[in-house]
């Protein structure tokens, strides 16, 4: 567990509606702007920090007078509009209070499942971190149904994670971790310190939802974590309002409930890869292009390109194949077919003046690229 932490370079932190808004009493001032200086003290360590929120919708029933949670969805996206006002002002102006600037991203679950939804926003987040920007995500619940009948930002916290390849993702909420048995109701209970993600057993001793404030329940936290490895990324689940406790994590300290990863990030992000990628076209490179993949862990840049198959877009998959036709690579397109076919041969600097525009300066980023075939190594962590 204090490897996970103590080494993490890039961690996601989700807080839940119950800790954000002190029970539905609405936004918590002194709680966020706790949590915004240990953010920044992290930030400051060097580490990279995306805080993933709930919140909204209990603080906009709060402003609007409304003393229980509707039923009805247009009163759900209502609150949620009105409530988001008020949650992003606070973190934006606690972080400031640091020095730290501070970005809203509004996310759904379909974001992350169009591919190319998917790179533009793990374009923007990385460009956030690279900036010393701390992003706050929250559902967008203004404009989903689904996500808001059946979602928790539990789930979307392992699924940022998994965007953005943290190392860690911790989830805040209002009990001190997991338990085998929901220890109001069981005194015999015992704590579970540290776990492997994905263990069957940690379901069958997840219960319902334990607040009525929030969506999720402890078992939306074990499914969160089992997400969050499969890409290589470990889980701690602890009390919001254990002092310091983001801090204190980072330097090792045992808090909370651990849900270990695995697999190493770099071997489950390629396994996953591998795993789910199915073909909308391909790009033919020549020889050094091929050399620079295969033996230098390189990102396939237009320069190498010498022919573009098929009708694909950003964020679909290609197979990436040498003049001989032996595919070497898969991997996530930066460009469209019809873009990869202007900029083939040319260098990145040229992109722009070609396109009018630039996405990447790659046609595959390599963290995007999985090897295939006689050219695919052993996975390794």
């Amino acid at each position: 567990m204090t490897d996970a932490l103590k080494h993490a370079r890039r961690i996601v932190v989700k807080v839940g509606s119950s800790l954000v808004t002190n029970e539905g009493r609405g936004v918590d001032a002194e709680a966020i702007g706790t949590w915004c200086r240990q953010l920044a003290a992290l930030s400051r360590q060097g580490k990279e920090v995306i805080m993933v929120s709930s919140g909204a919708i209990a603080e906009g029933m709060k402003r609007l007078g409304w003393a229980s949670r509707p039923k009805e969805l247009h009163e759900l996206q209502a609150a949620a509009a009105v409530g988001q006002m008020g949650l992003v002002q606070m973190y934006e102006s606690k972080l400031s209070e640091h020095g730290i600037g501070s970005a809203q991203v509004l996310l759904t679950h379909a974001d992350l499942a169009d591919r190319e939804r998917y790179l533009n926003a793990r374009s923007t987040l990385l460009t956030l971190l690279g900036l010393h920007v701390i992003p706050v995500i929250n559902e967008n619940d203004t404009v989903v149904n689904d996500e808001i009948k059946f979602g928790d930002n539990d789930t979307l916290g392992a699924l940022v994670a998994n965007l953005v390849e943290a190392d860690a993702l911790v989830i805040l909420t209002d009990q001190r971790g997991l338990y085998s048995a929901d220890p109001r109701k069981n005194p015999d209970a015992r704590f579970i310190d540290v776990a492997q993600a994905g263990d069957p057993v940690l379901e069958q001793m997840a219960g319902g939802a334990g607040s009525g404030v929030g969506t999720g329940g402890m078992i939306t936290k074990i499914l969160a974590a089992k997400r969050a490895a499969g890409s290589g990324a470990s889980t701690v689940i602890a009390w919001g309002r254990e002092p310091d406790v983001l801090l204190r994590l980072a330097q090792g300290e045992s808090i909370g409930t651990a849900l270990l990863a695995g697999t190493a990030k770099l071997a489950a992000r390629k396994q996953w890869m591998a795993d789910h990628l199915q073909l909308r076209g391909a790009v033919t490179v020549d020889d050094g292009a091929a050399i620079k993949l295969r033996d230098e862990g390189k990102s396939l840049l237009p320069i190498g390109v010498v022919g573009v198959e098929g009708d694909f877009h950003r964020g679909d998959v290609i197979a990436v194949r040498t003049a001989a036709g032996v595919e070497i690579a898969r991997g996530l397109a930066n460009y469209a077919s019809t873009e990869a076919r202007l900029i083939a041969r040319k260098a990145s600097s040229q992109i722009e003046a070609l396109l009018g525009f630039t996405n990447e300066p790659e046609l595959i980023h390599r963290d995007n690229l999985v090897l295939t075939g006689s050219a695919a190594p052993a996975l390794q962590g």
